[in-house]
């Protein structure tokens, strides 16, 4: 089988082709999909199996239905992994021993591929006294810098990078400084952050009330509401975080509230769980199922849909019994409820696809009428595996006045009555990176194109890099279909052109018709007014969605918006030409394990009278340092290059641990010799006053657009945008969610 583009062709090799050291493996992307199948219908009856397997297959192929990657990389391998993306943790403990029990918890959960989310808000407030040791709390934030390096040692000893939600409710009394925490460039970067805000919340909002801050129903603090929440949108305008959780909204439409309480959502932010929920996941691709793309009435196959809906239902509900679970706790919470998250991706293609422009009132009509299609089938296939299977163990027949069960049609409803259901929850929609890419680089989600067109640029065995243009789904369509007549613009419409209010639109329509909560970003423009960004989490509260988050390219995280404003896009950022002659420094380090002294040479560059760092030259005699230290020079040079402020580099660097154990220099213990590396340049930021800790002004308040673009951690390019909560590559593939 084809790949439909070549950078799917690398992404399936990268990341889900299977391949066991003894040889054999999948071979091929048919291969991939048949194991995947196999290992789902083993938790078929005998007589099943069979056939079970052959529908299973139908459905991925031509990618019409995507299971989540970790399905996709894990299922039939015999690996010691979860087939579950991620993960709420459990409630944590005031404790101090308990709190580092759930730090092994969540680093155990990451180890097996598992992201985690977890909320802090039941651990005492900083300055609070701890009984009985004549001590003062350190407070949430300082335990989560402890999750925060865990997460980095995790990723240092493996190949994934970790993803965690961090979520604080927002009657808690270091809300101030949770929601301040990544105006620090350098601090939680392994978190995503979230605000717990209730009703009560929203109410003293409306009444411009004051608004108390308590711990275990103590009041710590008074603020007024609209101060607190005008901190919070400045925040999320300055850093692109935290984003808010509408907690008792989502607690109020959950389908098990009659026997559990949503503590926090998984780390893109589509599913909200309970202690020790897990969220299963997989999409239909919405692309695909458009049979005549661009012509004169085209719409999507309803038939279809209602029909794959129900395999990939079924498929959903066997991984929950085939999968592995990191804990016994995540096993028993999953088994009990047999929750599952189908979603779809191929949105904003199947839209142009029908001659309909994203955010627009069609769009937003057809958008309800697709997802409502996937809603009713999807209960109806839940009651049908219940009559056939059973029910899932803790179901209620009260589950029927859940609102989203409430709103269902007659006839679905009986159906539910007359056999329960087999899932206690069914819906919602995750970020889909790098299966998207997979299935030919189509519109991720319900997001937006981001970029019809853009080129990548390949690096080569010498060094060099190779150029490969990578186009949108759609666009690749319309060339097959039409040539190189031009796309009609009026519906080719991206992320970059779209109002704020379009995007909260099309996420409000899908959430009317989801279960659970939706992956999304409203991303917006560097050059975009206050004024005009701080109501964008308030239009979302009004609209009826229970989770929102924004990015705008700021100074802080840089900007995500990689695409060239010129009809023909350009490979990447323009650097920083060098000029003939520099001045610098040279350091010689001497670290234990290595026969040669390392030399590190960092070469500075004046603009406007303020030196910062231009390049980086790693150089020894141990050849056996050489491939490493050329990537990580050409890498940070990129960085160095790209300007803004790079005091992460060191930061970065320092958190690597090397498992063979580090060494003391200096009267200090140094975790590696990447970790001595980066001190050396945080030692040249600081002699130069080019680290944010020395002269400049902190990141937070540089004027906006100041900073550059946003670094890929895999590739070290400056490619990386912003959709579903999620950081994604544009040049490599990465996705940190994916």
């Amino acid at each position: 089988m084809a790949f439909d583009s070549p950078l799917a062709g690398e992404i399936w090799s990268s990341k889900y082709n299977f391949r066991p050291a003894g040889g054999g493996g999948d071979g091929t992307l048919q291969g991939t999909w048949s194991r995947v199948a196999a290992a789902l219908a083993e938790a078929e009856a005998p007589d099943l199996r069979t056939p079970m397997r052959e529908r299973f297959e139908a459905a991925l192929r031509d990618h019409r239905f995507l299971p989540a990657g970790r399905i996709l990389a894990g299922a039939g391998t015999a690996r010691t992994v979860t087939l579950f993306n991620c993960f709420v943790m459990g409630r944590i403990p005031d404790d101090l021993s308990d709190i580092f029990a759930h730090v092994r918890e969540a680093a155990i959960t990451l180890q097996q591929g598992g992201g985690v989310g977890m909320d802090f808000s039941s651990i005492r407030p900083a300055g609070a006294p701890v009984r009985g040791v004549d001590a003062d709390a350190s407070g949430p934030l300082s335990f989560m810098d402890v999750w925060d390096a865990m997460c980095r040692t995790i990723l240092s000893a493996g190949q994934r990078r970790g993803a965690m939600m961090g979520c604080l409710r927002i009657d808690h009394p270091d809300i101030e400084a949770f929601i301040d925490a990544k105006r620090d460039g350098a601090r939680l970067r392994n978190f995503n952050l979230s605000v717990l805000v209730t009703d009560a919340f929203m109410a003293a909002l409306a009444a411009d009330a004051d608004w108390p801050l308590t711990f275990e129903g103590q009041v710590m603090g008074l603020v007024r509401a609209t101060d607190l929440w005008s901190r919070l949108m400045r925040a999320t305008y300055d850093a692109a975080e935290p984003g808010v959780i509408f907690i008792d909204r989502v607690n109020a439409q959950n389908n098990l509230g009659y026997c559990e309480t949503i503590l926090a959502s998984n780390p893109c932010g589509e599913q909200m769980l309970p202690p020790y929920g897990a969220c299963l996941l997989g999409s239909i691709n919405l692309a695909r199922l458009v049979a005549t793309p661009f012509q004169d009435g085209a719409d999507l196959d309803l038939g279809a849909l209602s029909t794959l809906t129900h395999t990939a239902v079924r498929m959903l509900d066997n991984v929950i019994d085939v999968s592995r679970y990191p804990l016994e706790a995540q096993a028993t919470e999953a088994k009990a409820k047999r929750r599952i998250g189908l979603g779809v991706t191929g949105l904003a293609d199947a839209l142009v696809f029908c001659g309909v422009a994203y955010g627009s009132d069609r769009a937003v009509e057809l958008t309800g009428q697709w997802l409502s299609t996937i809603k009713r089938e999807a209960y109806r296939a839940s009651a049908e595996l219940a009559a056939e299977k059973g029910a899932f163990p803790l179901y209620d027949p009260a589950i029927l006045e859940r609102p989203n069960l409430a709103s269902l049609d007659a006839e679905t409803r009986d159906l539910i009555a007359r056999h329960g259901l087999r899932n206690g929850c069914l819906t919602s929609i995750a970020p889909t990176g790098t299966t998207s890419l997979l299935a030919g680089n189509v519109s991720s989600g319900i997001e937006p194109v981001f970029a019809y067109s853009y080129v990548r640029k390949v690096r080569q065995p010498d060094g060099s890099h190779r150029e490969e243009p990578v186009e949108d789904y759609a666009l690749a369509v319309w060339k097959r279909l039409h040539g190189d007549a031009p796309p009609p613009e009026a519906i080719f419409v991206s992320a970059q052109t779209l109002a704020p209010e379009d995007h909260v639109r099309m996420q409000a329509a899908a959430q009317a018709q989801v279960d659970s909560s939706i992956s999304k970003t409203v991303n917006c423009p560097a050059d975009i007014a206050f004024e005009d960004f701080s109501d964008i989490y308030l239009l979302g509260w009004r609209s009826g969605c229970k989770g929102m988050t924004t990015y705008r390219p700021n100074a802080i995280t840089g900007s995500i918006l990689s695409v060239d404003p010129e009809p023909a896009p350009v490979g990447g950022p323009i650097l920083t030409p060098r000029p003939e002659a520099l001045d610098g420094a040279t350091y010689k380090l001497v670290w234990p394990e290595s026969a040669h002294a390392v030399y590190v040479t960092l070469n500075d560059v004046e603009e406007g009278g303020v030196r910062r760092p231009f390049e980086i030259f790693i150089n020894s005699k141990n050849m056996d340092h050489y491939a490493w230290t050329l990537g990580l020079t050409r890498m940070i040079s990129a960085v160095f290059r790209r300007g803004g402020d790079v005091g992460f580099v060191a930061e970065e660097l320092k958190a690597v641990f090397d498992p063979r154990g580090g060494a003391w220099l200096g009267g200090r213990y140094v975790p590696s010799l990447l970790a001595a590396i980066g001190g050396v340049i945080e030692r040249h930021l600081v002699a130069t006053g080019a680290s944010p800790a020395a002269e400049q002004p902190p990141a937070a308040i540089a004027p906006a657009g100041s900073a550059g673009q946003a670094c890929c951690p895999r590739c070290g390019g400056f490619e990386l945008v912003r959709k579903e909560g999620c950081d994604s590559c544009l040049s490599c593939g990465y996705s940190k969610c994916g």
